[in-house]
């Protein structure tokens, strides 16, 4: 399907929109290029879904459920473990329990039930976008902290083989690993792994 653009002088949200229903795929890109938004690219299946995802990394994807060859909740899905977009929102007639249940267990960050209007589809792509940036943010945090204690258990490693094998104290195995890394231009994580693999 013929991809549409919007001119934007700001950096617009950048939406991918998948349904079986010609009329609600221009419905739906009539509503968004209203509101400034770039979409960047439109399918009838979840499988042309998960392609324009891939050639196309958007901020937002709003997915119907029930489309032919791959339904959207196995899109998402695969759109998610693929890290292919951070926002996904299912837009479907559907609102049976199993169904919101599974996008929920999925990480889908909001579910609209059609027929949908400006009013309901816009405020929630901001807010749900806004949801998903922060829980991007968290848990880059809680990654970055995991490495740096793992960091600190291999120099702590290296630091008590060298104590051991040099008769060190803790401070001056400390300050050896620290001059290495200085001398060789490398991080004291990498300086204590190679102590390791050479002293073990």
């Amino acid at each position: 399907m013929e991809k549409h653009t919007v001119n934007n002088p700001k950096s617009a949200m950048k939406i991918i929109a998948a349904d079986d229903e010609p009329i609600i795929i221009m419905n739906l890109v009539e509503m968004l290029e209203g509101h400034g938004f770039e979409v960047v690219g439109c399918a009838t299946d979840g499988f042309e879904a998960i392609e324009l995802c891939r050639a196309n990394h958007a901020d937002v994807v709003l997915l119907d459920i029930k489309m032919p060859i791959l339904d959207g909740l196995t899109a998402a899905q695969v759109i998610f473990e693929e890290k292919l977009a951070d926002t996904i929102i299912m837009v479907t007639a559907f609102d049976e329990a199993e169904f919101v249940d599974k996008a929920s267990q999925i990480g889908v960050a909001a579910y609209l039930v059609k027929p949908i209007t400006e009013k309901t589809l816009i405020p929630c792509i901001n807010i749900a976008q806004a949801r998903s940036k922060e829980l991007c943010r968290l848990r880059d945090e809680v990654s970055k902290a995991q490495k740096t204690v793992e960091a600190r258990k291999l120099i702590e490693r290296a630091k008590g083989m060298i104590m051991k094998k040099d008769a060190m104290t803790e401070q001056d195995a400390y300050n050896y690993i620290r001059k290495l890394s200085k001398d060789k231009c490398i991080s004291m994580e990498k300086v204590a792994e190679i102590l390791l693999r050479s002293l073990s």
